[in-house]
């Protein structure tokens, strides 16, 4: 992406306010906007899919769910090899587009399984659907953020994967929208084919940043502009298949963001379950229960595009990654604290407090994490190798991420029996650790960027 600075003259109405708003320098426009519409792309097809997994989850009893999040890490560890295998043959050119066809094609064949497969498939089908669909969500956007991560500079990163990550947002609540209004009339699964067209037109997003903007086109750097430079890095990706998985084990610095995302999954899968049983206990009715879980959903979205319209990029850039990594962490350890003393105080009063406090919790820590905790995260990546971007991020996104799930399922039940004080202790805990893990990591990539651009160019 070119590093030229046109005249403030030649900058349209547009682009000046949205220089105000994200930080964005010129030349810089175009490739931040195109990524943000792969992203939107991307996370519209998702949210399609999403309810109808989330119908399937709950419609088995929540005493199925770690079996079901056991089946997606196997599935995990299984399909991360043959990703890394051709992640080593094909440049991000064609891998990118390739996995986004293979995953519209899996949509596909599941339509035809569920519209048209005999009644005695269905209940498998949908756990394959429910197991899928969490594979889907990790791998597509751990590929996102990888190309990210890849051909943006860690200054960059810091001031505009705020604006990209909107895109993302605006996706979830047209995704969202979409089916909440169009399911009765024609039916859930026939929008399957809107989330087929999302993926293909994410697709198309990548093709214009590669050909017309030169980001991922080639291993060397390549020309946007007469006289300007891809930031492109020259560094290859080795064929080796577990090559990813080697460079994890052997850096201090990766293994750090394992344990940050270990941490964060945890705590996430544990307030998921919470949330299941918070609404079961005080909504009896249905309808009510999907209006609680509904205007959670709302009211994060709304903070989420707050927070990345007006407030990202700076709050990133004016106290920096590595405070930003402990904003998520030290919010979690005071939810867990109040879900507690609500806990408490409702059993002595019986009252429906909990519920009102867990959605507040819930959607301030959802709301910030997608608004600046994820951004930031994102840009731990942004000083590694290529190799390491896409093959072990990749690891890191997609088995941590529900190992971290795992250990939360099935650990749930033994903690429970500890009381709720002791639970929430182990859990503000395990939140301190957590925001002591990504300040050290917030320092680190600083010292690891400080370096890189005091190294003489190769």
């Amino acid at each position: 992406m070119p590093d030229a600075t046109p005249m403030k003259s030649q900058l349209s109405a547009g682009q000046r306010l949205l220089r105000r708003l994200v930080l964005v320098e010129p030349g810089e426009f175009g490739p931040m906007v195109w990524s943000a519409a792969y992203f939107f792309f991307l996370l519209f097809g998702y949210y399609i899919l999403r309810p109808l997994r989330d119908e399937i989850g709950a419609s088995g009893g929540i005493e199925k769910l770690p079996w079901l999040f056991t089946g997606t890490m196997l599935a995990m560890l299984a399909v991360n090899p043959l990703f890394a295998w051709m992640v080593s043959r094909l440049p991000r050119r064609r891998f990118i587009p390739i996995t986004y066809h293979f995953f519209a094609l899996n949509i596909a064949a599941f339509f035809v399984l569920m519209k048209f497969g005999p009644e005695s498939w269905q209940l498998y089908v949908g756990r394959a659907f429910y197991i899928w669909t969490s594979v889907f969500n990790l791998f597509a956007v751990t590929v996102f953020w990888g190309f990210m991560a890849d051909v943006f500079r860690r200054e960059q990163g810091v001031r505009i994967f705020g604006f990209i990550a909107i895109g993302g947002t605006l996706g979830s609540i047209c995704g969202s929208s979409l089916v909440s209004t169009m399911a009765k009339r024609v039916g859930s699964l026939n929008l399957l084919g809107v989330s087929i067209l999302m993926l293909e037109l994410a697709v198309v997003c990548v093709s214009v940043l590669v050909w017309r903007y030169g980001l991922g086109r080639s291993d060397a750097a390549h020309p946007t502009e007469p006289g300007e430079k891809s930031l492109v890095p020259s560094d290859s990706i080795g064929r080796g298949v577990f090559n990813g998985v080697l460079l994890l084990a052997r850096s201090p610095y990766m293994l750090g963001i394992c344990l940050y995302m270990l941490l964060y999954t945890m705590t996430s899968t544990y307030l998921y379950f919470e949330q299941a049983a918070i609404t079961k206990e005080h909504f009896a009715d249905p309808d009510a229960r999907r209006a609680f879980l509904a205007s959670i959903d709302l009211w994060t979205n709304v903070l989420t595009l707050t927070v990345q319209v007006f407030a990202t990029g700076r709050i990133v850039r004016r106290i920096g990654v590595a405070a930003t990594l402990g904003v998520l962490p030290i919010l979690t350890a005071v939810g867990f604290s109040s879900l507690a003393a609500a806990g408490e105080i409702a059993s002595a009063l019986n009252t429906i407090l909990p519920a009102a406090v867990f959605a507040v919790v819930q959607v301030t820590r959802r709301g910030l994490h997608y608004a600046i905790d994820r951004p930031a995260r994102e840009t731990l990546y942004t000083v590694l190798s290529r190799e390491e971007k896409y093959k072990s991020k990749s690891f890191i996104d997609t088995f941590v991420y529900r190992g971290g799930d795992q250990i939360a399922a099935w650990s749930r039940g033994p903690l429970a029996g500890l009381g709720t004080l002791t639970m929430a202790l182990v859990f503000v805990g395990m939140s301190l650790v957590w925001g002591v893990t990504g300040v050290m990591l917030g320092r680190k990539q600083r010292a690891i960027a400080q370096i890189q651009e005091s190294a003489p160019p190769a």
